[in-house]
């Protein structure tokens, strides 16, 4: 194990928050930049999508924390690889492959996707800016946070999650409202 591998508690909740914030930015990016509310609504992919107005929508970010926990229990067995050279690129290609490219099923944009599905190319295209942005966030995140080990990442760290999962919570009330 490498020296700067903390522990696995440590490992956690890095790679937990880490996965909570480039999901949230890559999220609002593909929200402002690339039109999802339009898209979702459209006769293809509103047969499987929630509507953005959707509660399930609003607090999505904010539930992001669990899968952000499994994301992590899931490299926890590997983690000493992300500390070797070129790890983080290692780590970029694994996630692009196993997550987005090779999903099991045929998920927009995978290449089951592309077989399975009525979809148009387009829509199997549509989600690479996103995709592509979480990854380099996700890694960027992490590299950054291990190779400059500096305390008030964590600081910040904790405070992007709890503004995030409030946002979420308050969207989902809201919606509830609506």
């Amino acid at each position: 194990m490498n020296q700067k591998d903390k522990g696995r508690g440590t490992f956690i909740w890095r790679v937990s928050s880490a996965h909570v914030i480039a999901y949230f930015i890559a999220g609002v990016f593909a929200l402002v930049f690339m039109n999802y509310k339009v898209h979702y609504s459209s006769e293809a992919l509103s047969l499987f999508m929630r509507p953005l107005s959707s509660p399930w929508v609003g607090i999505g970010p904010a539930l992001q924390i669990f899968r952000g926990v499994i994301i992590a229990l899931v490299l926890l067995p590997i983690r000493s690889f992300i500390f070797t050279k070129y790890g983080y690129i290692k780590l970029m290609w694994l996630i692009f492959g196993f997550c987005s490219v090779s999903t099991i099923g045929p998920t927009p944009g995978s290449f089951d996707g592309f077989i399975y599905t009525v979809l148009p190319v387009y829509y199997h295209l549509l989600g690479m800016p996103e995709t592509l942005l979480y990854i380099f966030l996700f890694t960027g995140i992490l590299a950054f946070w291990y190779r400059w080990e500096k305390k008030y990442m964590a600081w910040i760290s904790v405070m992007g999650v709890i503004l995030i999962i409030t946002m979420g919570i308050m969207g989902f009330k809201n919606m509830l409202q609506v």
